[in-house]
Protein backbone atom coordinates (compact mmCIF):
# COMPACT_ATOMS: atom_id res chain seq x y z
CA UNK A 1 0.00 0.00 0.00
CA UNK A 2 0.93 3.65 -0.23
CA UNK A 3 -0.41 6.95 1.03
CA UNK A 4 -2.49 8.36 -1.81
CA UNK A 5 -3.43 11.39 0.30
CA UNK A 6 -2.95 12.85 3.80
CA UNK A 7 -5.96 14.88 4.95
CA UNK A 8 -6.58 17.13 7.94
CA UNK A 9 -9.29 19.49 9.13
CA UNK A 10 -10.41 21.53 12.09
CA UNK A 11 -13.92 21.86 13.53
CA UNK A 12 -16.30 24.24 11.85
CA UNK A 13 -19.89 25.12 12.72
CA UNK A 14 -22.59 24.39 10.15
CA UNK A 15 -26.36 24.23 10.05
CA UNK A 16 -27.83 20.75 9.68
CA UNK A 17 -31.58 20.15 9.79
CA UNK A 18 -32.15 23.50 11.47
CA UNK A 19 -29.53 23.30 14.19
CA UNK A 20 -25.91 24.34 14.56
CA UNK A 21 -23.44 21.43 14.43
CA UNK A 22 -19.70 21.48 15.05
CA UNK A 23 -17.84 19.03 12.84
CA UNK A 24 -14.33 18.34 11.57
CA UNK A 25 -15.42 15.85 8.90
CA UNK A 26 -14.42 18.25 6.13
CA UNK A 27 -10.80 17.25 5.50
CA UNK A 28 -8.38 18.80 3.03
CA UNK A 29 -5.40 17.09 1.42
CA UNK A 30 -2.04 18.52 2.48
CA UNK A 31 1.35 18.32 0.81
CA UNK A 32 4.70 17.77 2.46
CA UNK A 33 5.62 16.11 5.76
CA UNK A 34 2.90 15.90 8.42
CA UNK A 35 3.67 15.15 12.07
CA UNK A 36 1.92 12.13 13.56
CA UNK A 37 1.00 12.76 17.19
CA UNK A 38 -0.48 10.43 19.77
CA UNK A 39 -4.06 11.63 19.32
CA UNK A 40 -4.11 13.00 15.77
CA UNK A 41 -2.13 14.38 12.87
CA UNK A 42 -0.72 17.90 13.07
CA UNK A 43 -3.37 20.29 11.81
CA UNK A 44 -6.23 17.90 12.53
CA UNK A 45 -8.79 18.05 15.33
CA UNK A 46 -12.00 16.29 16.34
CA UNK A 47 -15.12 18.28 17.17
CA UNK A 48 -16.82 15.95 19.69
CA UNK A 49 -14.27 14.10 21.81
CA UNK A 50 -16.97 12.01 23.48
CA UNK A 51 -17.37 9.95 20.30
CA UNK A 52 -14.34 10.85 18.15
CA UNK A 53 -10.62 10.90 18.72
CA UNK A 54 -8.69 9.54 21.66
CA UNK A 55 -5.93 6.97 21.57
CA UNK A 56 -8.08 4.26 19.92
CA UNK A 57 -9.36 6.57 17.16
CA UNK A 58 -6.39 8.85 16.64
CA UNK A 59 -6.20 8.42 12.85
CA UNK A 60 -8.80 7.25 10.35
CA UNK A 61 -7.85 5.36 7.17
CA UNK A 62 -9.92 4.82 4.03
CA UNK A 63 -9.34 3.03 0.73
CA UNK A 64 -8.92 4.61 -2.69
CA UNK A 65 -10.74 1.62 -4.15
CA UNK A 66 -13.93 2.68 -2.41
CA UNK A 67 -14.05 6.01 -4.22
CA UNK A 68 -15.17 4.81 -7.68
CA UNK A 69 -17.74 2.53 -6.06
CA UNK A 70 -19.15 5.46 -4.09
CA UNK A 71 -19.10 7.69 -7.16
CA UNK A 72 -21.19 5.13 -9.04
CA UNK A 73 -23.53 4.51 -6.12
CA UNK A 74 -24.12 8.22 -5.50
CA UNK A 75 -24.03 9.34 -9.12
CA UNK A 76 -21.15 11.74 -8.45
CA UNK A 77 -18.44 12.23 -11.06
CA UNK A 78 -15.65 13.20 -8.69
CA UNK A 79 -15.00 12.83 -4.96
CA UNK A 80 -11.97 14.63 -3.50
CA UNK A 81 -9.55 12.89 -1.10
CA UNK A 82 -10.83 13.07 2.46
CA UNK A 83 -14.46 12.97 1.29
CA UNK A 84 -15.29 10.43 3.99
CA UNK A 85 -13.53 12.28 6.78
CA UNK A 86 -10.42 10.13 6.61
CA UNK A 87 -6.94 11.28 7.52
CA UNK A 88 -5.14 8.70 5.38
CA UNK A 89 -6.41 7.70 1.97
CA UNK A 90 -4.64 4.42 1.26
CA UNK A 91 -4.02 2.82 -2.10
CA UNK A 92 -5.50 0.19 -1.53
CA UNK A 93 -7.18 -2.34 0.81
CA UNK A 94 -10.40 -4.19 1.58
CA UNK A 95 -11.97 -4.39 5.04
CA UNK A 96 -11.86 -8.19 4.73
CA UNK A 97 -8.09 -8.04 4.28
CA UNK A 98 -7.32 -5.89 7.35
CA UNK A 99 -7.34 -7.44 10.82
CA UNK A 100 -7.73 -5.85 14.23
CA UNK A 101 -4.22 -5.53 15.65
CA UNK A 102 -2.48 -5.28 12.29
CA UNK A 103 0.52 -2.97 12.58
CA UNK A 104 1.69 -0.65 9.83
CA UNK A 105 4.55 1.75 9.26
CA UNK A 106 3.94 4.85 7.17
CA UNK A 107 6.85 7.25 6.94
CA UNK A 108 8.50 7.06 10.35
CA UNK A 109 5.24 6.50 12.30
CA UNK A 110 3.87 3.13 13.44
CA UNK A 111 0.14 2.41 13.79
CA UNK A 112 -2.11 -0.37 15.08
CA UNK A 113 -5.60 -1.15 13.76
CA UNK A 114 -8.22 -0.82 16.51
CA UNK A 115 -11.75 -0.97 15.03
CA UNK A 116 -13.93 -0.18 12.01
CA UNK A 117 -15.42 3.27 11.63
CA UNK A 118 -19.10 3.38 12.53
CA UNK A 119 -20.49 6.43 10.73
CA UNK A 120 -22.66 9.03 12.43
CA UNK A 121 -25.03 11.64 11.04
CA UNK A 122 -22.10 13.94 10.24
CA UNK A 123 -21.35 11.76 7.22
CA UNK A 124 -24.84 12.66 6.03
CA UNK A 125 -24.01 16.32 6.65
CA UNK A 126 -20.74 16.05 4.72
CA UNK A 127 -22.51 14.77 1.61
CA UNK A 128 -25.80 16.62 2.01
CA UNK A 129 -27.80 13.40 2.09
CA UNK A 130 -29.91 11.60 4.68
CA UNK A 131 -28.84 8.08 3.73
CA UNK A 132 -25.03 7.99 3.90
CA UNK A 133 -24.88 6.21 7.27
CA UNK A 134 -27.23 3.47 6.09
CA UNK A 135 -25.37 3.15 2.80
CA UNK A 136 -21.96 2.78 4.47
CA UNK A 137 -23.22 0.16 6.91
CA UNK A 138 -24.87 -1.71 4.04
CA UNK A 139 -21.94 -1.66 1.62
CA UNK A 140 -19.30 -2.34 4.30
CA UNK A 141 -16.91 0.36 3.07
CA UNK A 142 -16.22 1.60 6.60
CA UNK A 143 -12.45 2.04 6.68
CA UNK A 144 -10.74 1.64 10.02
CA UNK A 145 -9.23 3.53 12.94
CA UNK A 146 -5.62 3.43 14.08
CA UNK A 147 -3.85 4.06 17.36
CA UNK A 148 -0.38 5.59 17.18
CA UNK A 149 2.31 3.29 18.55
CA UNK A 150 5.24 5.46 17.48
CA UNK A 151 5.01 9.13 16.60
CA UNK A 152 6.81 10.35 13.51
CA UNK A 153 6.14 12.03 10.17
CA UNK A 154 4.55 10.92 6.92
CA UNK A 155 3.49 12.42 3.63
CA UNK A 156 1.61 11.69 0.44
CA UNK A 157 3.35 9.03 -1.63
CA UNK A 158 4.95 7.21 1.31
CA UNK A 159 4.80 3.44 1.28
CA UNK A 160 2.70 1.72 3.94
CA UNK A 161 4.33 -1.46 5.25
CA UNK A 162 2.45 -4.10 7.22
CA UNK A 163 4.73 -5.01 10.11
CA UNK A 164 2.62 -7.62 11.89
CA UNK A 165 -0.70 -9.45 11.58
CA UNK A 166 -2.39 -12.15 13.66
CA UNK A 167 -4.28 -14.79 11.67
CA UNK A 168 -6.51 -15.44 14.69
CA UNK A 169 -7.65 -11.82 14.90
CA UNK A 170 -10.95 -10.87 13.30
CA UNK A 171 -11.10 -8.75 10.18
CA UNK A 172 -12.44 -5.22 10.09
CA UNK A 173 -15.34 -6.50 7.97
CA UNK A 174 -16.23 -9.16 10.55
CA UNK A 175 -15.94 -6.69 13.43
CA UNK A 176 -18.36 -4.29 11.74
CA UNK A 177 -20.88 -7.06 11.04
CA UNK A 178 -20.70 -8.22 14.65
CA UNK A 179 -21.16 -4.72 16.01
CA UNK A 180 -24.29 -3.90 14.03
CA UNK A 181 -25.80 -7.33 14.64
CA UNK A 182 -25.43 -8.63 11.08
CA UNK A 183 -23.55 -11.60 12.57
CA UNK A 184 -23.88 -13.37 15.94
CA UNK A 185 -21.24 -16.03 15.36
CA UNK A 186 -20.08 -17.05 18.87
CA UNK A 187 -16.66 -18.12 17.58
CA UNK A 188 -16.10 -14.70 15.99
CA UNK A 189 -17.31 -12.96 19.14
CA UNK A 190 -14.84 -14.95 21.26
CA UNK A 191 -11.98 -14.10 18.91
CA UNK A 192 -12.96 -10.43 19.09
CA UNK A 193 -13.09 -10.42 22.89
CA UNK A 194 -9.68 -12.12 23.01
CA UNK A 195 -8.06 -9.39 20.90
CA UNK A 196 -6.14 -6.94 23.10
CA UNK A 197 -5.85 -4.48 20.21
CA UNK A 198 -9.61 -4.10 19.78
CA UNK A 199 -10.94 -0.88 21.34
CA UNK A 200 -12.22 -1.66 24.83
CA UNK A 201 -15.71 -0.36 24.14
CA UNK A 202 -16.08 -2.88 21.36
CA UNK A 203 -14.74 -5.74 23.48
CA UNK A 204 -17.23 -4.89 26.22
CA UNK A 205 -20.11 -4.86 23.74
CA UNK A 206 -19.05 -8.27 22.46
CA UNK A 207 -18.72 -9.64 26.01
CA UNK A 208 -22.35 -8.71 26.62
CA UNK A 209 -23.38 -10.36 23.35
CA UNK A 210 -21.58 -13.55 24.35
CA UNK A 211 -23.19 -13.53 27.78
CA UNK A 212 -26.62 -13.28 26.16
CA UNK A 213 -25.85 -16.15 23.81
CA UNK A 214 -24.46 -18.35 26.60
CA UNK A 215 -27.28 -17.63 29.06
Amino acid sequence: MRLASVNVGRPRELLWQGRAVSTAIFKQAVAGPVAVQRFNLAGDRQADLTVHGGADKAVYAYATGHYPRWAEELGIADLPPGAFGENLTLDDFSEAGIRVGDRFRAGSAVFEVTQPRLPCYKLNLRHGRDDMVERMLANGMTGFYLRVLAEGTLQQGDGVERLASDDDAISIADAARLYVGASSDPALLRRAVASPALAEGWRERFRHRLAEIDS
